[in-house]
């Protein structure tokens, strides 16, 4: 397969290796660390960061292209890393992913050689309860990319008034709906650990007493450690060392948590989640001005609530007393 050369751009630099633009990729470096590769999306990178911090003497790590951005041409720059590396650490990924051949079974099968491990996508909605990701069409809401299910059942309600849709219509979620959404967010879960075989992790993020994600699929650094040892321990690579990224991995919004949902998981409220503030990349930006962008825009995007309440139907059900 031709690996075809890139353009030493910002970007490409920043997957350099991968590219073939900085030093070769070797079978293993002067100090005889063998290569692991960690392939998905930003979950994934941010446990490559963990690998290589806390196991860097013993393994070298190579970043990946996210699963999401990979284009034709980089997959025989992929073929030409799996090659090369000793462990592979895949979330799971469908067969043809985006029209390429970069799912979970396609890459085992490009490299049978490596010893590998799969890790869930971790989505946990025990903190935010009404929180969903919607992939749609018409692309992602203004200001954050999660939508809100009490916002979708109050412009569902409202029609075509759905612009008009305001913090104060949105349906109050009690404890029993509550419950019910963090079990179905943990069945979920389940669901995805067992249908890939891959590495339970759903203690390290339901246990209680502490914060566990910044949003439903962007864990905090305590668990991201959590999952990233029990990685290594799944491919025998010893006992981990002391590391610290120097950041939060995956911080770069956090949303606030629902009050009873933080009640239910014994977790302390900060001053933004009382006061119903998002932290978007250092920016604050309260509930009633993220209402009012989502409503306005469910309004000028009708297919993409039709969407939303298509995909989360049960879920809408218990939002509306229905379960």
């Amino acid at each position: 397969m031709t690996v075809p050369a890139v353009e030493a751009t910002p970007r490409n630099l920043h997957y350099g290796e991968f590219y073939g633009l900085t030093d070769p990729v070797p079978t293993a470096d002067p100090e005889g660390r063998p290569v692991l590769v960690v392939h998905g999306n930003c979950q994934a990178e941010s446990l490559r960061v963990l690998l290589d911090g806390r196991y860097g003497d013993r393994i070298r790590t190579i970043r990946l292209v996210p699963a999401h951005e990979l284009v034709a041409d980089d997959v025989p720059h992929l073929h030409r890393t799996l090659a090369q590396a000793q462990y592979l650490v895949t979330q799971p990924v469908a067969p043809g992913y985006r029209g390429l051949p970069v799912g979970t079974e396609e890459l085992f099968t490009a490299a049978p050689h490596v010893r590998s491990t799969i890790v869930p996508v971790m989505r946990w909605a025990g903190l935010h309860p009404a929180q969903v990701i919607v992939r749609t069409p018409a692309g992602e809401p203004p200001i954050v990319p999660y939508h809100d299910l009490r916002v979708i059942a109050a412009c569902r309600r409202a029609g075509d008034h759905a612009a008009r849709v305001t913090s104060a219509d949105l349906p109050q979620l009690d404890e029993r709906a509550v419950g019910a959404l963090r079990d179905a967010s943990l069945a979920e879960l389940t669901r995805r650990i067992e249908a890939h075989g891959a590495v339970d992790i759903r203690d390290a993020l339901t246990r209680p007493g502490r914060r566990s994600v910044h949003v439903i699929n962007h864990p905090t650094n305590d668990v991201l450690v959590e999952v990233a040892d029990r990685i290594a321990a799944a491919l025998d690579l010893g006992a981990p060392r002391e590391y610290d990224p120097g950041r939060s991995l995956l911080g770069a919004l956090v949303a606030p948590m629902d009050e009873r949902a933080a009640a239910l998981a014994q977790v302390r409220m900060s001053d933004d989640d009382v006061a119903r503030v998002w932290q978007v990349r250092g920016q604050a930006v309260g509930e009633d001005e993220l209402v009012a962008a989502h409503a306005a825009w469910y309004a000028e995007h009708p297919q993409a609530l039709a969407d939303a309440v298509r995909r989360h139907a049960t879920l809408l059900e218990i939002v509306d007393g229905d379960v």
